[in-house]
Protein backbone atom coordinates (compact mmCIF):
# COMPACT_ATOMS: atom_id res chain seq x y z
CA UNK A 1 0.00 0.00 0.00
CA UNK A 2 1.36 3.61 -0.86
CA UNK A 3 1.90 6.19 1.96
CA UNK A 4 -0.82 8.23 0.39
CA UNK A 5 -3.45 5.65 0.55
CA UNK A 6 -2.35 4.87 4.39
CA UNK A 7 -2.27 8.24 5.40
CA UNK A 8 -5.62 8.75 4.02
CA UNK A 9 -7.09 5.67 5.75
CA UNK A 10 -5.42 6.32 8.84
CA UNK A 11 -6.85 10.11 9.15
CA UNK A 12 -10.28 8.89 8.02
CA UNK A 13 -9.98 6.46 10.84
CA UNK A 14 -8.96 9.03 13.36
CA UNK A 15 -11.64 11.44 12.55
CA UNK A 16 -14.32 8.25 13.19
CA UNK A 17 -12.90 8.99 16.94
CA UNK A 18 -13.15 12.37 16.61
CA UNK A 19 -16.50 12.97 14.81
CA UNK A 20 -19.02 11.88 17.56
CA UNK A 21 -21.62 9.63 17.71
CA UNK A 22 -19.43 5.97 17.73
CA UNK A 23 -18.94 3.10 15.82
CA UNK A 24 -18.73 -0.63 15.50
CA UNK A 25 -15.49 -2.07 14.27
CA UNK A 26 -16.03 -6.06 14.07
CA UNK A 27 -12.88 -8.03 13.92
CA UNK A 28 -11.43 -10.59 10.99
CA UNK A 29 -8.57 -12.84 11.23
CA UNK A 30 -8.58 -13.46 7.25
CA UNK A 31 -8.46 -11.07 4.09
CA UNK A 32 -11.95 -13.61 3.53
CA UNK A 33 -13.33 -12.49 6.83
CA UNK A 34 -12.65 -8.91 6.33
CA UNK A 35 -13.98 -8.53 2.85
CA UNK A 36 -17.13 -9.88 4.36
CA UNK A 37 -17.48 -7.75 7.49
CA UNK A 38 -16.52 -4.75 5.00
CA UNK A 39 -19.32 -5.79 2.89
CA UNK A 40 -21.81 -4.83 5.17
CA UNK A 41 -21.01 -1.56 5.66
CA UNK A 42 -18.77 -1.00 8.99
CA UNK A 43 -16.76 1.83 8.71
CA UNK A 44 -12.97 0.03 9.65
CA UNK A 45 -12.38 -3.77 10.46
CA UNK A 46 -10.24 -4.58 13.37
CA UNK A 47 -8.07 -7.93 13.31
CA UNK A 48 -7.81 -10.16 16.48
CA UNK A 49 -5.15 -11.66 17.38
CA UNK A 50 -6.80 -14.54 18.90
CA UNK A 51 -8.57 -15.24 15.59
CA UNK A 52 -5.46 -14.90 13.45
CA UNK A 53 -3.45 -17.67 15.53
CA UNK A 54 -6.76 -19.90 15.59
CA UNK A 55 -6.94 -19.68 12.10
CA UNK A 56 -2.94 -20.65 11.92
CA UNK A 57 -3.62 -23.85 13.96
CA UNK A 58 -1.70 -21.76 17.07
CA UNK A 59 -3.16 -20.56 20.45
CA UNK A 60 -3.40 -17.11 21.12
CA UNK A 61 -0.39 -16.09 23.61
CA UNK A 62 0.93 -18.53 25.34
CA UNK A 63 2.32 -17.11 28.44
CA UNK A 64 4.10 -20.61 29.30
CA UNK A 65 5.92 -20.91 25.93
CA UNK A 66 6.04 -18.32 23.72
CA UNK A 67 7.56 -20.29 20.76
CA UNK A 68 4.19 -22.06 20.92
CA UNK A 69 2.75 -18.27 19.53
CA UNK A 70 2.10 -16.49 16.42
CA UNK A 71 5.49 -14.00 16.10
CA UNK A 72 5.31 -10.69 15.23
CA UNK A 73 6.53 -10.74 11.97
CA UNK A 74 3.98 -13.41 11.02
CA UNK A 75 0.97 -11.38 12.77
CA UNK A 76 2.10 -8.36 10.93
CA UNK A 77 1.87 -9.99 7.63
CA UNK A 78 -1.37 -11.41 8.00
CA UNK A 79 -1.92 -7.65 9.21
CA UNK A 80 -0.82 -6.63 5.78
CA UNK A 81 -2.71 -9.24 3.68
CA UNK A 82 -6.00 -8.15 5.73
CA UNK A 83 -5.52 -4.39 4.99
CA UNK A 84 -4.70 -4.73 1.23
CA UNK A 85 -7.97 -6.36 1.17
CA UNK A 86 -10.42 -3.82 1.93
CA UNK A 87 -10.92 -0.45 1.68
CA UNK A 88 -11.65 0.48 5.13
CA UNK A 89 -9.25 1.51 7.32
CA UNK A 90 -7.52 -1.54 9.52
CA UNK A 91 -6.86 -1.60 13.18
CA UNK A 92 -3.98 -4.31 14.05
CA UNK A 93 -4.30 -5.75 17.64
CA UNK A 94 -0.97 -5.82 18.30
CA UNK A 95 -1.30 -7.51 21.37
CA UNK A 96 1.78 -5.88 23.80
CA UNK A 97 3.84 -4.72 21.16
CA UNK A 98 5.87 -7.90 21.08
CA UNK A 99 8.23 -7.01 23.75
CA UNK A 100 9.03 -5.32 26.94
CA UNK A 101 11.08 -1.98 25.59
CA UNK A 102 9.78 0.70 24.60
CA UNK A 103 12.18 0.10 21.56
CA UNK A 104 10.26 -2.87 20.95
CA UNK A 105 6.82 -1.21 20.40
CA UNK A 106 8.13 1.65 18.30
CA UNK A 107 9.71 -0.89 16.38
CA UNK A 108 5.98 -3.05 16.22
CA UNK A 109 4.24 0.26 15.29
CA UNK A 110 6.78 0.89 12.92
CA UNK A 111 6.20 -2.58 11.14
CA UNK A 112 2.43 -2.07 11.28
CA UNK A 113 2.45 1.58 9.43
CA UNK A 114 4.41 -0.27 7.00
CA UNK A 115 1.82 -3.37 6.24
CA UNK A 116 -0.65 -0.68 5.89
CA UNK A 117 -2.45 -0.62 8.89
CA UNK A 118 -4.50 2.29 9.86
CA UNK A 119 -4.36 2.11 13.60
CA UNK A 120 -3.14 -0.01 16.40
CA UNK A 121 -3.53 -1.20 19.58
CA UNK A 122 -0.66 -1.84 22.27
CA UNK A 123 -1.57 -3.68 25.55
CA UNK A 124 -0.02 -3.03 29.21
CA UNK A 125 0.07 -6.51 30.36
CA UNK A 126 3.23 -8.21 30.49
CA UNK A 127 1.23 -11.71 29.42
CA UNK A 128 4.70 -13.46 30.15
CA UNK A 129 4.56 -12.55 34.33
CA UNK A 130 1.19 -12.75 34.14
CA UNK A 131 0.64 -8.77 35.50
CA UNK A 132 0.55 -5.29 34.30
CA UNK A 133 3.19 -3.55 33.50
CA UNK A 134 4.71 -1.38 36.10
CA UNK A 135 2.67 2.15 35.16
CA UNK A 136 6.05 4.28 34.64
CA UNK A 137 7.21 1.61 31.62
CA UNK A 138 3.56 1.06 30.67
CA UNK A 139 3.83 5.15 29.79
CA UNK A 140 7.14 4.94 28.12
CA UNK A 141 5.93 2.02 26.29
CA UNK A 142 2.91 4.31 24.63
CA UNK A 143 5.24 7.47 24.19
CA UNK A 144 7.64 5.46 22.46
CA UNK A 145 4.69 4.05 19.73
CA UNK A 146 3.17 7.63 19.62
CA UNK A 147 7.22 9.00 18.79
CA UNK A 148 7.43 6.22 15.98
CA UNK A 149 3.81 7.21 14.24
CA UNK A 150 4.51 10.88 14.48
CA UNK A 151 8.40 9.90 12.84
CA UNK A 152 6.26 8.03 9.75
CA UNK A 153 4.19 11.14 9.19
CA UNK A 154 0.96 10.47 10.99
CA UNK A 155 -1.90 8.87 10.05
CA UNK A 156 -2.17 6.13 12.35
CA UNK A 157 -4.40 5.68 15.32
CA UNK A 158 -2.65 4.93 18.64
CA UNK A 159 -5.20 3.04 21.23
CA UNK A 160 -4.20 2.13 24.25
CA UNK A 161 -5.31 -0.37 25.97
CA UNK A 162 -4.92 -1.41 29.88
CA UNK A 163 -6.20 -4.53 31.23
CA UNK A 164 -7.00 -3.42 34.64
CA UNK A 165 -10.16 -5.31 35.13
CA UNK A 166 -8.52 -8.60 33.82
CA UNK A 167 -5.71 -8.07 36.42
CA UNK A 168 -7.03 -7.82 39.35
CA UNK A 169 -6.15 -8.84 42.88
CA UNK A 170 -7.64 -8.44 46.07
CA UNK A 171 -8.24 -4.88 46.97
CA UNK A 172 -7.35 -3.50 43.33
CA UNK A 173 -9.47 -0.32 42.55
CA UNK A 174 -9.78 -1.44 39.23
CA UNK A 175 -11.73 1.12 38.07
CA UNK A 176 -9.25 4.09 39.68
CA UNK A 177 -6.34 2.25 38.04
CA UNK A 178 -7.87 2.09 34.65
CA UNK A 179 -8.49 5.74 34.52
CA UNK A 180 -5.73 6.67 35.78
CA UNK A 181 -3.58 4.49 33.36
CA UNK A 182 -5.78 5.51 30.32
CA UNK A 183 -5.39 8.97 31.45
CA UNK A 184 -1.81 8.93 31.29
CA UNK A 185 -2.02 7.63 28.19
CA UNK A 186 -3.74 9.78 26.46
CA UNK A 187 -1.09 12.30 28.00
CA UNK A 188 1.55 10.14 26.33
CA UNK A 189 -0.30 10.54 22.92
CA UNK A 190 -2.97 7.80 22.55
CA UNK A 191 -5.76 8.61 20.07
CA UNK A 192 -7.93 6.19 21.79
CA UNK A 193 -8.00 3.77 25.04
CA UNK A 194 -9.53 0.41 25.32
CA UNK A 195 -10.30 -1.02 28.41
CA UNK A 196 -11.74 -4.84 27.87
CA UNK A 197 -13.41 -6.57 31.24
CA UNK A 198 -16.15 -4.01 30.87
CA UNK A 199 -19.88 -3.94 29.63
CA UNK A 200 -21.92 -2.57 32.54
CA UNK A 201 -23.31 0.44 31.41
CA UNK A 202 -22.94 2.53 34.59
CA UNK A 203 -18.95 2.02 34.90
CA UNK A 204 -18.97 2.48 31.19
CA UNK A 205 -20.46 6.24 32.17
CA UNK A 206 -18.08 6.48 34.57
CA UNK A 207 -14.68 5.68 32.45
CA UNK A 208 -16.16 8.00 29.35
CA UNK A 209 -16.70 10.91 31.73
CA UNK A 210 -13.00 10.33 33.81
CA UNK A 211 -10.97 9.63 31.04
CA UNK A 212 -9.82 12.78 28.79
CA UNK A 213 -10.41 11.04 25.28
CA UNK A 214 -12.06 8.03 22.79
CA UNK A 215 -12.86 5.18 24.46
CA UNK A 216 -12.98 1.60 23.17
CA UNK A 217 -14.93 -1.15 24.60
CA UNK A 218 -15.18 -5.01 23.63
CA UNK A 219 -18.35 -7.17 23.15
CA UNK A 220 -18.21 -11.25 23.09
CA UNK A 221 -15.91 -11.59 25.51
CA UNK A 222 -18.62 -13.09 27.26
CA UNK A 223 -22.43 -12.96 27.35
CA UNK A 224 -22.97 -9.14 26.86
CA UNK A 225 -24.69 -7.02 29.22
CA UNK A 226 -25.95 -4.72 26.40
CA UNK A 227 -25.64 -3.95 23.16
CA UNK A 228 -23.73 -1.77 21.00
CA UNK A 229 -25.72 0.82 20.68
CA UNK A 230 -26.51 1.08 24.42
CA UNK A 231 -22.81 1.31 25.26
CA UNK A 232 -22.51 4.06 22.36
CA UNK A 233 -24.98 6.09 23.92
CA UNK A 234 -23.38 5.51 27.47
CA UNK A 235 -20.22 7.03 26.29
CA UNK A 236 -17.85 4.47 24.43
CA UNK A 237 -16.12 6.14 21.18
CA UNK A 238 -15.86 2.90 19.13
CA UNK A 239 -16.90 -0.88 19.76
CA UNK A 240 -15.57 -3.75 18.73
CA UNK A 241 -15.96 -7.88 19.32
CA UNK A 242 -11.87 -9.13 19.28
CA UNK A 243 -11.96 -12.76 18.57
CA UNK A 244 -15.80 -13.89 19.25
CA UNK A 245 -16.70 -14.29 15.65
CA UNK A 246 -13.67 -16.33 14.78
CA UNK A 247 -15.06 -18.24 17.78
CA UNK A 248 -18.08 -18.69 16.76
CA UNK A 249 -17.25 -19.76 13.31
CA UNK A 250 -14.66 -22.27 15.13
CA UNK A 251 -17.59 -23.62 16.91
CA UNK A 252 -19.72 -24.04 13.17
CA UNK A 253 -16.79 -26.04 12.30
CA UNK A 254 -17.06 -28.28 15.70
CA UNK A 255 -20.65 -28.38 15.98
CA UNK A 256 -20.38 -29.18 11.76
CA UNK A 257 -17.86 -32.25 12.33
CA UNK A 258 -19.52 -33.46 14.79
CA UNK A 259 -23.06 -33.98 12.99
CA UNK A 260 -21.45 -35.57 10.36
CA UNK A 261 -19.30 -37.70 12.15
CA UNK A 262 -22.06 -38.71 14.37
CA UNK A 263 -25.12 -38.79 12.07
CA UNK A 264 -23.63 -38.24 8.90
CA UNK A 265 -26.12 -35.49 8.06
CA UNK A 266 -25.11 -31.98 6.73
CA UNK A 267 -28.02 -29.71 8.47
CA UNK A 268 -25.70 -27.07 8.83
CA UNK A 269 -24.82 -26.53 4.48
CA UNK A 270 -28.72 -25.04 5.11
CA UNK A 271 -26.79 -21.96 6.29
CA UNK A 272 -24.52 -21.54 4.08
CA UNK A 273 -23.60 -18.55 1.54
CA UNK A 274 -23.93 -20.30 -1.93
CA UNK A 275 -21.06 -20.47 -4.29
CA UNK A 276 -22.04 -17.70 -6.70
CA UNK A 277 -22.19 -14.86 -4.20
CA UNK A 278 -19.18 -15.63 -2.47
CA UNK A 279 -17.57 -15.72 -5.62
CA UNK A 280 -18.87 -12.57 -6.92
CA UNK A 281 -17.94 -10.79 -3.47
CA UNK A 282 -14.50 -11.64 -3.72
CA UNK A 283 -14.07 -11.32 -7.22
CA UNK A 284 -15.15 -7.81 -7.19
CA UNK A 285 -13.12 -7.27 -4.02
CA UNK A 286 -9.80 -8.49 -6.12
CA UNK A 287 -10.87 -6.04 -8.97
CA UNK A 288 -10.81 -3.31 -6.75
CA UNK A 289 -7.64 -3.99 -5.13
CA UNK A 290 -5.74 -4.93 -8.72
CA UNK A 291 -6.89 -1.31 -9.41
CA UNK A 292 -5.55 0.44 -6.59
CA UNK A 293 -2.77 -1.52 -7.01
CA UNK A 294 -1.87 -0.25 -10.38
CA UNK A 295 -2.88 3.32 -9.72
CA UNK A 296 -0.19 3.06 -6.57
CA UNK A 297 2.47 1.91 -9.52
CA UNK A 298 1.48 4.71 -11.71
CA UNK A 299 1.74 7.60 -9.31
CA UNK A 300 5.08 6.50 -7.60
CA UNK A 301 7.94 8.68 -7.81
Amino acid sequence: MDQKTRTARGRAFLELHRKGGGFVMPNAWDPGSAILLASEGFKAIGTTSAGIAFSLGRPDYNVRDASLSVGREEMIEVVRKIAAAVDAPVNADLEAGYGDEPGDVADTIRMAIEAGAAGGNIEDTDAARGRLFDEKPAVERIAAARGAIDAAGGGFVLNARTDAFQFRFPGDDALGVAIRRANRFIEAGADCVFVPGVTDLALVRTLAREIAGPLNIVMGLNEATAGAFELIEAGATRISVGGSIARSVMALVRRSAQELHALGTVSYASSQIPQRELNALFEAASRTNASLSSTARSTAP
